[in-house]
């Protein structure tokens, strides 16, 4: 998921405390997999405590609401964390508290309760808000602004390969054979929690230690009119459209085990269906590189309403047939979800002036999508079944091609442009 490449921050200098960003580059992208790969472990918990607590879809979907809920409670703190004690600090205290938040895991599966799994996941989510907010800046600013695209793409790109993998990696340690004890499910996701949490506290110790730049914010002048971003109907309207992107996108790739265990699509194992949750991760990868080099000729609107429109025909598909059709075209989805992030997110905050941060600050928050569309799928594959549930996914896409035709329009500043050319010609 697209998470955190969230784009280079103009308002932004540097002290160059080092001519070489090597070192430091290597340690951001690995953070960029690092987010990519905790987020996508999700997919393979929500089936996995399913079945060990023997639960419903909605209250199995939990895991994803606890985990981006956090981003929406804790984004506007984090930037105020990060305001106090600074970027690099941020960035320390961010995987410290991602540490803590798996180490959660270790006791969780001793006593076997499942609200303290959640509020692990809050707690590991919480850490990853604080994390992007930190980790945003220091991409556009190890190196020349010209190079910054690229040092973008790469960062994405490894966050994409490790959304990739993390299925995978995660049903090999964590599904084990079917007639399983409740102690033994729940001790089967020790291990890789264990050992992430051992990276999250060796990555707080390198980054203490990793000679990085001062990153210093420019204050924006703002309107002695005032003002919020708020009042940019382009920006209300783009924050819906992340909404239901984030949204979607997790929703599909936390169900999709589950719905693809059913009867009706071929009675796959977790593990089996986990390789086809790595290919619909993998798609998105895919789709980054080849968007990287199309988007460069494409408008960024033209693109959203051609991915927007074939993933809502591929979950119509969905919705209509069931076995191999409906699979592909579920997975496929990962392929055209992959440049929507990169192109609501500047659409969103195009002409938005001085009021540009203050509107990025407010997209970020609108992840929390991902906490309540999986939910609401939830409800409804337990109440109408399955294929139906997708309705809200294809919802979702439908609002998405509706912004890229026409709500990304800037009216604000097109109907202050017309006022403005109808009082020339007075």
């Amino acid at each position: 998921m697209a998470i955190g490449v969230v784009g280079e921050r103009s308002i932004t200098t540097v002290s160059n405390v080092s001519r070489n960003y090597t070192v430091p580059q290597m340690l951001m992208v690995s953070l960029y997999f690092g987010i990519g790969f905790i987020t996508a472990l999700n997919d393979i918990l929500v089936p996995h405590f399913k079945d060990l607590f023997h639960l419903t879809n909605v209250t199995a979907l939990l895991v994803q609401f606890c985990f981006f809920g956090a981003y929406f409670v804790m984004s506007v703190p984090s930037g105020w964390i990060v305001g106090k004690i600074g970027y690099k600090s941020g960035i320390v205290v961010a995987l410290s508290v991602m540490g803590l938040g798996l180490l959660l895991f270790l006791p969780a599966s001793v006593i076997i309760f499942y609200p303290l799994f959640l509020f692990a996941l809050f707690v590991v989510g919480s850490g990853l808000a604080l994390l992007q907010v930190a980790i945003n800046p220091y991409i556009g600013a190890l190196g020349t602004p010209e190079t910054a695209s690229s040092r973008l793409n790469l960062a994405g790109g490894f966050n994409s390969i490790a959304t990739t993998i993390a299925p995978r990696v995660g049903a090999a340690f964590i599904f084990i054979a079917a007639g399983a004890s409740a102690a033994q499910l729940a001790h089967s996701v020790r291990m890789p929690y264990a050992i992430l949490a051992i990276c999250a506290f060796a990555m707080a110790i390198i980054t203490a230690f990793v000679q990085l730049p001062d990153v210093i914010e420019k204050g924006g002048v703002r309107s002695q009119a005032g003002g919020s971003a708020w009042s940019f109907s382009h920006l209300r309207l783009g924050a819906l459209a992340i909404f239901f992107y984030v949204g979607a996108e997790v929703a599909i790739g936390s169900i999709m085990i589950t719905y693809l265990s059913q009867p009706s699509m071929g009675s796959l194992s977790h593990e089996a269906a986990a390789r086809y949750v790595s290919l619909y991760w993998g798609g998105a990868m895919v789709g980054r590189f080849i968007g990287f080099v199309v988007l460069r000729k494409v408008r960024a609107q033209r693109a959203l309403a051609f991915v927007s429109l074939v993933a809502a025909l591929l979950i119509g598909v969905a919705i209509a047939t069931h076995g191999h059709v409906a699979m592909w075209a579920v997975v496929s989805c990962g392929l055209f979800n992959s440049v929507m992030w990169p192109c609501i997110f500047p659409l969103s905050v195009h002409r938005l002036g001085c009021f540009t941060s203050q509107g990025s600050g407010i997209l970020i928050t609108m992840v929390v999508g991902g906490a309540v569309i999986p939910e609401i799928q939830g409800f409804l594959s337990d109440t109408v079944g399955y294929q139906r549930s997708f309705a809200i996914v294809l919802l979702c896409y439908i609002y998405i091609f509706f912004f890229a035709i026409r709500g990304h329009r800037n009216l604000n500043v097109e109907s202050n442009t017309s006022a403005v050319s109808s009082g020339l010609t007075q």
